[in-house]
């Protein structure tokens, strides 16, 4: 019996398994059928439905995969397919992931290197590799990765809440690079990598932005988890991470100097904990983000969670946040042209705010999350932000108001 090419793109995608291949035809299988069948299919669809109360949607709390093109309306946020095959037991293992995202937040995400949007990008795609020179093995990963830091997941199943944090906003989300990840004990494990640039576009060198050819991004992380002596805090996780390197560019250039344009290195800190609480199905967090970009003033931001499981269907997650976006190179600023011609500077955030999100999931259907979440963010100082603008650049709300209902098959 001869495997058809049909059978074999199959099979590639993960549709049916070599081991099956191979029990159909009496000859060994061949390397290639021998790899895919530890290959895995996986992803999700993402789809949201929003309700910003009262009217006047121009500008809106700049938190990342948000904004006015999601405001009053049905969504598609994204689509992922993942392909991959997880590192095994060997000492000396090789897997890979590949993860593609398709819809409109695959143009946010921003890896496409030509720099254009087309409602596709590849989130991650990197060889993983496993090396049996300490104890405990040392694992790499070399390609495009996920950033090391953040207690949010560009993932969105993977988070407590539908929105993102203004944390994860500022935060790095993808390298091309090298990373090494090894775990001492089951208490410490540690990663620290070289990458082109802080990201995210795939590729990209400092040259790119008139820098030297040798300027890398630099990156470091460790983590703590209590092991099962401790309790009730058996598994609770405190986190400590740092990227230092030249980001893609100057997001918010001075209109009137082009070679604002060209950002220079900066530095993204990040602390974070989970804390189990000994109450039964509840969970609390904290975490802290800080952007320096290297000039006067920073941005930061301080979030508290907690999640409770009410139920085996039903868990409650609770996020209050506080933004502080400081200097004159602040990175909640935008520019355009407003009605008369002019270009001005819009800060999309205020130097000042608070958010809190309430969320609500039921796990109703196998496969599907499906989440109700009420946003309230709220302007703590300077002028107006939020709402229509007028031709200066002034908003006509201090407070924003969301409503969402977020539904993601996982397959």
């Amino acid at each position: 019996m001869h495997v058809n090419k049909w059978t074999v793109g199959l099979a590639a995608v993960g549709l049916i398994s070599a081991a099956s291949v191979a029990q159909a035809d009496e000859k060994p299988a061949s390397g290639v059928m021998t790899a895919l069948s530890a290959t895995t299919l996986s992803g999700y669809v993402d789809t949201s439905m929003q309700w910003n109360f009262g009217t006047g949607n121009q500008a809106l709390p700049d938190y990342k995969f948000g904004g006015s093109s999601k405001a009053d309306g049905f969504n598609l946020d994204v689509v992922q397919i993942r392909n991959d095959k997880p590192l095994d037991e060997q000492d000396w293992a090789a897997g890979y992931r590949v993860d593609l995202w398709a819809g409109p937040d695959a143009n946010t995400l921003g890896t496409q290197s030509s720099g254009s949007a087309s409602d596709f990008a590849v989130r991650q795609a990197y060889v993983a590799l496993r090396m049996p020179i300490l104890p405990n093995g040392l694992d790499w990963k070399v390609g495009v990765f996920d950033s090391i830091i953040g207690y949010e997941s560009v993932e969105s199943p993977n988070n407590p809440n539908y929105t993102r944090s203004f944390g994860h906003s500022i935060e790095p989300q993808t390298h091309t690079g090298l990373l090494a990840s090894y775990r001492f004990s089951e208490v410490v494990s540690a990663s620290a990598g070289i990458a082109n640039t802080i990201g995210p576009m795939i590729n990209e060198r400092a040259t790119d932005f008139g820098k030297a050819e040798s300027l890398k991004t630099y990156m470091g992380s460790f983590a703590l988890t209590a092991p099962d002596s401790m309790g009730f805090l058996s598994g609770s996780t405190m986190y400590f991470g740092v990227v230092n390197g030249p980001s893609s560019k100057n997001l918010y250039p001075d209109p009137a100097d082009p070679a604002s344009a060209l950002q220079e290195t900066q530095t993204s800190w990040y602390v974070g904990a989970t804390v189990a609480t000994g109450v039964q199905g509840l969970r609390a967090g904290v975490a802290f983000d800080c952007l320096d970009r290297h000039e006067p003033g920073e941005t930061w931001t301080l979030g508290g969670y907690a999640s409770f499981q009410a139920t085996e269907k039903l868990s409650l997650h609770l996020r209050g946040e506080f933004l502080r976006d400081r200097g004159e190179q602040k990175f909640f600023r935008t520019t355009e042209v407003n009605s008369v011609g002019d270009t001005i500077v819009v800060n999309t955030n205020p130097n000042e705010s608070m958010a809190w999100t309430v969320t609500a999931q039921y796990d109703l259907w196998k496969n599907v999350l499906s989440r109700v979440e009420l946003r309230w963010d709220h302007l703590l100082s300077g002028q107006k932000t939020w709402g229509t603008l007028d031709d200066a650049g002034v908003g006509s709300l201090k407070n924003e108001w969301m409503l969402a209902a977020n539904i993601i098959y996982k397959f």
